[in-house]
């Protein structure tokens, strides 16, 4: 009599036992299914700048700062970075005199044309008038592209991420590295996409890219190419993903993970795909109604690796156990903690 009496109080205690948990409120909400891959990311532009002529060098200052250019500086198209200094090849050039001869050849020429509506000259004459004046013109030019030479000017707007340091004065030979210029603030990489996504991965589809560098922030892409051949050896096919860096956030050659957003949905219940069990049953979460863990089979739709769309089984308003669930059977008595 007493065996029976026992173990009828160890069922009540057992039965008056509340399982702590941490419920969440079921709400609508977005939720994005993704294919994730990794690669690196490359500048738009890159342009390395070299000496053209052997001469004095010069470090040009960055009118922003007011100092002389420097690794990291941002630069704008056209800016001078350095000069080059040569007496000898500025005066080879004789621009002063191509300019002289080109305002003389200008000058006969309208002359001439004159002379030609009157009559007192031959179109052979007109034409020797004209080409000299075309002569004349294209060596004006000649000698200011030779002068240019002399400046080194940034050609795109960008970042200094390379720039030998010449003393100032120094000679420098032709062909020496004066700077090298990346334009980051838009980048692309290319990667590899398994085969079974031939079908799921477009051009136009949105990207999600991070790095480890930078957790709290997440940069966005377009897909921008899809190659439509398959590689034999790998079964893999080429994507290009076209990324936005305004903040240059993102540096080139660093290696980041990027989640091409194949399909979305707005509005529906989405919860953490930790949380589903699977029984024999099917599916199964667990939702608190009135103090109890109330067992749940559900259907989902959309899924990622961190969340699962729900298209049967709960409803919004509804509180779901996101903790302490692993230890719930069907009606165990809970108390909520948060």
């Amino acid at each position: 009599m007493l065996i029976p009496a026992c173990r009828n109080q160890e069922q009540g205690l057992t039965a008056d036992v509340e399982i702590p948990v941490t419920v969440e409120d079921i709400s609508l909400r977005s939720i994005e299914e993704y294919v994730s891959t990794t690669g690196t990311v490359y500048p738009k532009g890159e342009i390395t700048l070299k000496s053209k002529i052997t001469a004095a060098y010069y470090l040009e200052k960055n009118p922003q700062t007011g100092r002389q250019w420097q690794l990291g500086d941002r630069i704008r198209a056209g800016a001078l970075i350095a000069r080059l200094e040569d007496r000898e090849f500025v005066l080879s050039i004789k621009l002063e005199t191509s300019e002289l001869n080109l305002e003389l050849a200008e000058s006969e020429l309208k002359k001439q044309e004159s002379l030609y509506e009157k009559g007192g000259i031959t179109l052979k004459d007109l034409k020797t008038a004209s080409i000299n004046y075309e002569n004349a013109k294209t060596t004006v030019e000649n000698a200011r592209l030779q002068l240019e030479k002399t400046r080194i000017v940034a050609p795109i707007e960008g970042v200094i991420v390379e720039l030998p340091y010449y003393t100032q004065g120094t000679q420098v030979d032709q062909g020496s590295v004066i700077a090298k210029i990346m334009d980051y603030q838009t980048m692309y990489m290319n990667v590899q996409l398994p085969e079974k996504y031939a079908g799921t991965v477009k051009p136009e589809q949105n990207v999600k890219l991070t790095n480890y560098t930078i957790p709290n922030d997440t940069l966005y892409g377009k897909v921008t190419q899809i190659s439509p051949a398959i590689n034999a050896d790998t079964r893999t096919f080429q994507g290009v993903i076209t990324v936005n860096n305004p903040q240059l956030l993102l540096r080139p050659g660093m290696f980041v993970k990027a989640d091409i957003v194949t399909r979305r949905k707005d509005s529906v219940i989405v919860i953490p795909r930790s949380i589903i069990l699977s029984r024999q049953r099917g599916k199964t979460v667990f939702v608190v109604d009135r103090g109890l863990a109330v067992e749940r089979i559900i259907e989902t739709g959309l899924e990622n690796l961190t969340e699962a769309e729900v298209v049967r089984g709960l409803n919004r308003n509804e509180r779901i156990v996101t903790s302490g669930f692993e230890t719930l059977s069907n009606r165990s008595k809970v108390k909520i903690v948060r």
